[in-house]
């Protein structure tokens, strides 16, 4: 039996305009779309429908997982949460963040990334979540064992993604050393002697691991077709080496120049909607909306704040001449989409995926007031 479902009296937000009409969705696929009202179909009482977002970047899930220093939640529970909030916040394809190698920075043993994935495919194997879960795996080529880790998803097909970054100190996100010291001394009460050896530690570790890892890494994804990423690339060295490399998104690249670079180069350059809404980075680097305004900024990801993604997209068509809310929303769908070879999402578009978000916003914050994944809904 054919399952068809209509939306109507809706701002839909098309690639480069915003219609006022309906939507006709026909077994979890958008079948039609058209000018004006219907008679019959949900009353979208002129709010925006728009694309499910797509989610490249964010940790989050690791909040829910070690809520407090030390401590491990149920990991089940912990991606229902998760997911729980993405959705809300009109995510409907969401690359979970699993970090590989031990940068000194989380504490996570060896073997709790895997179970968290094995987690997020059980959650799924028994219909527990709402948003389309795939992963993200963020390398520290730094590190000594993040080969280790990196081998326990060797034949994961969920790994659509992985970043290649190296947060030692003196370069890339960390080129200015205060940043360093606040999250690294002031935050666990080091000495200077204590702070002077962990600095050292963490350089000498990066020059005899760095390149090697990243090459290696890079070689394997290119031969599984897994997209790579760079992460917090702050020269043209740095963009010439990401290209070489094979790297198709530039992930917070700390400097304009990187920035218009990786741009340049047809790389996707992926900020991050905190920083937009904050409307600076909150590690001193370069705003957002100053590559938004310059027309080179691609991509955004929540990051840290879920929320923020939807949010973003609003601030941006509000406050950057160049920018219209279907520009502005592209940054957090088709283009997200397309990075990763999501061909089937991302835009409102007959034959894609009923991927939708109901949004209302009559001021400042916009409300998520429902959300379809594939047709059905789930928020």
């Amino acid at each position: 039996m054919t399952a068809e479902t209509i939306f109507t009296n809706a701002r839909i937000v098309l690639e480069d305009d915003i219609l006022e009409g309906s939507v006709l969705i026909r077994d979890g696929k958008i079948a039609d779309i058209s000018e004006g009202r219907m008679s019959k179909g949900e009353n979208f009482e002129g709010d925006f429908l728009i694309p499910g977002l797509i989610e490249l970047h964010t940790d989050h899930l690791e909040s829910h997982y070690s809520p407090r220093p030390g401590v491990r939640w149920n990991q089940i529970a912990a991606v229902q949460a998760h997911d729980a909030q993405v959705v809300t916040s009109g995510i409907t394809t969401v690359f979970d963040c699993l970090r590989m190698g031990s940068d000194e920075d989380g504490g996570f043993r060896h073997g709790e990334m895997r179970d968290m994935a094995n987690a997020i495919q059980q959650a799924e194997r028994e219909d527990r979540l709402r948003a389309q879960h795939l992963i993200h795996l963020r390398c520290e080529v730094s590190a000594a064992d993040v080969i280790d880790h990196f081998t326990d998803f060797e034949d994961d097909p969920h790994v659509r993604l992985a970043s290649l970054m190296d947060h030692a100190p003196g370069q890339r996100q960390f080129t200015n050393l205060d940043q360093y010291i606040l999250y690294y001394k002031t935050k666990r009460g080091l000495s200077d002697e204590a702070f002077d050896a962990f600095v050292k530690g963490r350089q000498a570790s990066s020059a005899k691991y760095s390149d090697k890892h990243r090459k290696m890494i890079s070689d394997h994804c290119k031969a599984r077709g897994i997209t790579i990423a760079s992460h917090d690339d702050a020269t043209i060295a740095h963009v010439d080496e990401a290209i070489e490399q094979g790297v198709r998104v530039a992930e917070f690249p700390t400097t304009f120049d990187a920035a218009s670079a990786s741009h340049k180069a047809g790389l996707s350059v992926l900020m991050g909607a905190p920083n937009v809404v904050r409307g600076k980075s909150h590690s001193g680097n370069i705003a957002a909306r100053d590559l938004a305004k310059a027309g080179v900024l691609d991509v955004l990801s929540s990051d840290y704040v879920p929320l923020s993604l939807i949010y973003a997209p609003f601030i941006l068509a509000d406050e950057v001449e160049e920018i219209s809310l279907p520009k502005a929303l592209k940054m957090v769908t088709a283009t997200p989409a397309k990075s990763v070879g999501l061909d089937d999402r991302g835009r409102i578009a007959e034959g894609l995926r009923a991927d939708l978000v109901r949004v209302r916003r009559p001021e400042g914050v916009p409300v998520t007031r429902a959300v379809w994944r594939a047709g059905q809904r789930v928020a």
